[in-house]
C-alpha cells in the first residue's frame, strides 16, 4: 500500500516503536505509586512533560496529558462552563467554519448550554485573518478558538496576530495544534496562546495520547471534563498512560528531523509539476500550505473510480478522516466556496516522510488514466 494519508495519522516512527516496547516492558507500574518503580515511571512521565513544555515555550506545570486533541479541545472549550453550569455575562465564542469537526460539535453543545457562537469564514487563501476575528468579537466574547494549521488544506493561520488581538481585548485564545506541532514553530508566549491542543499520532507517535497546554494552570484551576483521583493536576482523572507518554516523547524528539529532511524533497512541487506537464486540469485549495499536504481538486478526473480501482494499492483521502466516509462534501471546502461537485472531486494528499518519486508517479499515472475515461 502507498500511504498518502498522514494528515489522518502518521505511521509510528522507528524510534517510537523502540520507546514503546521498552516502556511496556519497564514502565508497567502506576506512576502515582509511592514505591521506587512507581516513582521511576513518574519521572519518565515528567521528563516528557518538560520536553513538550520546552517545545512550545511553556512551563511543565502548564501541560496536562490527555487521550488526544479531541479530549484536549473538549477541556479547552468546556472549561467555560462553571461547576454550577451557569453562563455568565461573557457568553460568546468565536470560531471558524474550517475548524476540526470536534470543535464544531463542542460549540454546538455549548450553544445548547446557553452560549452564542459566531463561525467566521476564511479568505480566498484558506486563512482565518485577524481582521475577520476583530469584526466578530464583542464585549461578551469569552473565547476565540482558531486552529493553527488546517487539517484538510495545510494552511497556516496567523495565530500570533489573532492571539495579540485576543490579549488586547482580554479574551481567552485557544488553538488546536494537532497538525502543527513539530512542523512549524510554536511559542505560546509570543503567540499569546491561553490554551492549545496536541495529539501524538500526528507526529509519528502512538494513538490514544495527547496533551493540552493551559496558561497558569495552577493559578487558574479549570473544571475537569473527566473526574477521577486527582491525576494531572486534578483536571484529567484516570491512571496516567505512561508507556504512551514515553512514545509521545520519542516522537517529540525525532519527528522534526524527519520532517526537515522531507521538506528538502519538494515532493509536492514534483506532483503538481508533473500534472501540469501532462495537461491534467487541477487546482490547489489554499495557499502556502505545509510541504507534506495538498488539497487537490481534479474537475475532469473520475476521482471516485480512481479510489475504488486502487483500494488495495492507495491510501487516499477525500476530506478529513473524520468525514471521509460520509456522503456529504467537506465543510472546509464548502467554507472556501467550492461546489459539491468539486468537493467530491478533491483529494487531501498528505505524504509519508519517506515517500519516493516512484510512489508519486503511480498516483500521477492513475490520475492521468482516470482523466481520459
Amino acid at each position: 500500500m502507498i500511504y498518502f494519508d498522514t494528515a489522518a495519522s502518521y505511521p509510528l516512527l522507528p524510534e517510537v516503536k523502540i520507546a514503546l516496547n521498552n516502556a511496556f516492558d519497564d514502565s508497567y507500574a502506576n506512576s502515582s505509586s509511592s514505591h521506587t518503580l512507581g516513582q521511576t515511571v513518574s519521572n519518565a512521565v515528567e521528563t516528557v512533560r518538560e520536553m513538550l513544555a520546552n517545545k512550545i515555550g511553556a512551563y511543565p506545570s502548564e501541560i496536562v496529558f490527555t487521550s488526544g486533541a479531541t479530549e484536549s479541545n473538549n477541556i479547552a472549550l468546556k472549561s467555560l462552563i462553571s461547576e454550577s453550569g451557569q453562563v455568565g455575562f461573557k457568553n460568546h465564542i468565536v470560531t471558524s467554519q474550517m475548524e476540526h469537526k470536534c470543535i464544531l460539535v463542542i460549540c454546538n453543545y455549548l450553544e445548547r448550554s446557553g452560549y452564542k457562537v459566531t463561525y467566521v469564514n476564511p479568505d480566498d487563501r484558506g486563512l482565518i485573518t485577524k481582521e475577520v476575528i476583530n469584526k466578530a468579537i464583542t464585549d461578551r466574547t469569552a473565547l476565540v478558538s482558531i486552529m493553527h494549521v488546517n487539517n484538510e488544506l495545510g494552511t497556516i493561520n496567523p495565530i500570533e496576530e489573532i492571539g495579540r488581538l485576543c490579549c488586547e481585548n482580554e479574551i481567552l485564545f485557544h488553538s488546536d495544534a494537532a497538525q502543527s506541532l513539530c512542523k512549524v514553530p510554536i511559542d505560546v508566549d509570543k503567540q499569546n496562546i491561553d490554551l492549545m491542543s496536541f495529539s501524538a499520532h500526528k507526529i509519528g507517535g502512538p494513538k490514544g495520547i495527547g496533551a493540552i497546554y493551559i496558561r497558569d494552570l495552577r493559578a487558574n484551576p479549570i473544571y475537569p471534563v473527566i473526574h477521577g483521583a486527582g491525576q494531572e493536576e486534578g483536571l484529567r482523572g484516570g491512571t496516567v498512560a505512561a508507556p504512551l507518554i514515553q512514545g509521545f516523547g520519542a516522537a517529540l524528539t525525532h519527528f522534526s528531523k524527519y520532517y526537515l529532511d522531507f521538506e528538502g524533497t519538494n515532493i509536492k512541487d514534483y506532483l503538481t509539476n508533473e500534472l501540469t506537464k501532462n495537461k491534467i486540469t487541477y487546482f490547489v485549495n489554499g495557499t502556502d500550505a505545509l510541504p507534506h499536504l495538498v488539497s487537490l481538486t481534479l474537475p475532469e478526473t473520475d476521482t471516485q473510480s480512481l479510489i475504488v480501482a486502487n483500494a488495495d494499492r492507495l491510501c487516499l483521502a477525500q476530506g478529513s478522516a473524520c468525514s471521509s466516509k460520509t456522503m456529504q462534501p467537506s465543510h472546509v471546502l464548502k467554507a472556501l466556496g467550492l461546489s459539491s461537485e468539486h468537493s467530491f472531486k478533491t483529494y487531501r494528499i498528505s505524504f509519508n516522510l519517506n515517500v519516493n518519486k516512484r510512489e508519486v508517479d503511480f498516483l500521477i499515472n492513475q490520475i492521468i488514466f482516470w482523466s481520459q475515461k
